[in-house]
């Protein structure tokens, strides 16, 4: 994407269920365009000599140990569920049906 429009922002904030307020749609699309421009700069750099990496610094990421546990009980997970039925989420339809 090498440009994002108004009605973009506008639709991320639709299924990201955030309102935008008064302002907020143009200020977000500006500044979106501004990190897809600093994007295309970083895109225009010569990075064949540069070694892959998985973090900006030398950190060791701490990692619990991969292990089974219990899983949460239905009712604490679905807690803060906007919308439920019985023991599953409730989420509104995001991708278009194929009317071919």
């Amino acid at each position: 994407m090498a440009r994002i429009e108004r009605a973009d922002v506008e639709r991320i904030a639709e299924l990201a269920r955030l309102e935008l307020g008064p302002g907020e749609a143009e200020r977000m699309t500006a500044e979106l365009g501004a990190i897809l421009g600093y994007v295309a700069q970083l895109d225009a750099l010569d990075t064949g000599a540069v070694e892959p990496t998985d973090h900006a610094l030398a950190l060791r990421t701490p990692l619990r140990p991969d292990r089974a546990e219990a899983p949460l009980p239905p009712e604490r997970a679905l807690a803060n569920a906007p919308a439920r039925e019985g023991f599953a989420f409730v989420v509104p339809k995001v991708l278009e049906e194929d009317e071919g």
